[in-house]
């Protein structure tokens, strides 16, 4: 089980903060060396296969040029919700998350239906980690069969964590829709935006589609927003290593940016936004609330106090409506 350093944050006063969508493409890495990359391109970053997910594409741990897209699809996952967090039940409610007064429940979504990251399992203890020191309800699933009205009755918040490539019917899509729109709230974590390139209302709620990366390097987030949950507890500078997205359009007349990326502090190539580069953001869609941080490739990453403390912002936000 992970742990982590207490962390510091001061979320409940922080609730009626500030408030904080377009297009396609694979997730394909761009510079750097060249070679196809496996199903961690982190140089480092650890497989686990502890979580009940499948890993799926083994790999080399070198960066890659080539498309992450290239290997076989991904594990589409269990037929079931696995791992009820937080409160040891089963999440109950109506649709809108549940009786007034009830802990927060999260639905954890990460299949994947083209490029799978290794870090999904990491992704996944860290969240009910999280879920267990908040006193939430969260279970993880990659059935999409998940998504009818009567499944997301149970919950006030999905997330998406690094899906890939059309991982919903019509059907299901349908029911997401009518689930933000009755003012719940979405997560979408790192490929996320690599997600559901056909369907629109999915590319405004998470603002904006992948377009492609440099190699995984070190890099400065800068906060541009101190006062939201998701963004207080970090620093105005955070010199990480990630996998930095490039966007297909630049969301920032559509949402509020909260974190963005010094585009001269690496070597992005190709893989820039003209030195406004966007990297987390959140707004109100469709009835709901959104947030998207495009942080989060690497295993390491959820083992990152200040990352984790970003998504229980993130969490707070979409709740506090």
């Amino acid at each position: 089980m992970l742990r982590y350093a207490p962390l510091t944050l001061s979320l409940c006063s922080l609730l009626g903060a500030l408030a904080c969508s377009q297009p396609r493409d694979s997730d394909r890495a761009v510079g750097g060396s060249s070679g196809s990359s496996g199903g961690s391109n982190n140089g480092g970053s650890r497989s686990l296969g502890g979580a009940g997910l499948e890993d799926g594409d083994a790999g080399s741990s070198g960066v890659s040029g080539a498309s992450e897209g290239s290997g076989a699809p991904g594990a589409s996952g269990s037929s079931g919700v696995s791992g009820v967090s937080g409160g040891g039940g089963a999440p109950g409610g109506s649709q809108g998350g549940g009786a007034p007064g009830a802990s927060p429940s999260l639905l954890v979504f990460s299949r994947t239906a083209a490029y799978r990251h290794d870090s999904i399992p990491d992704g996944v203890q860290a969240l009910r980690q999280l879920a267990l020191t908040r006193g939430w309800q969260l279970a993880a699933s990659e059935d999409s069969s998940q998504f009818s009205d009567a499944a997301l009755a149970r919950y006030n918040v999905v997330v998406f964590l690094s899906t890939t490539g059309d991982v919903l019917d019509d059907a299901q899509q349908a029911a997401f829709e009518r689930f933000i729109r009755a003012g719940n709230g979405f997560i979408g974590i790192h490929s996320a935006s690599d997600t559901e390139y056909d369907w629109s209302w999915y590319g405004g709620l998470v603002g904006a589609y992948f377009r492609e990366h440099p190699t995984v390097q070190a890099a400065d987030v800068v906060r541009e927003d101190a006062t939201n949950p998701a963004s207080i507890g970090l620093p105005n500078r955070w010199h990480r290593t990630d996998e930095w997205y490039a966007f297909q359009s630049n969301p920032r007349a559509n949402v509020h940016v909260l974190l963005s990326l010094d585009e001269t502090s690496y070597a992005a190539g190709t893989a820039h936004m003209n030195g406004d580069h966007p990297i987390a953001w959140c707004h109100e869609y469709d009835g709901g609330r959104a947030f998207y941080t495009a942080l989060g490739h690497t295993s390491e990453s959820f083992t990152d106090p200040l990352f984790i403390g970003q998504l229980a912002g993130a969490v707070t936000w979409v709740l506090s409506r």
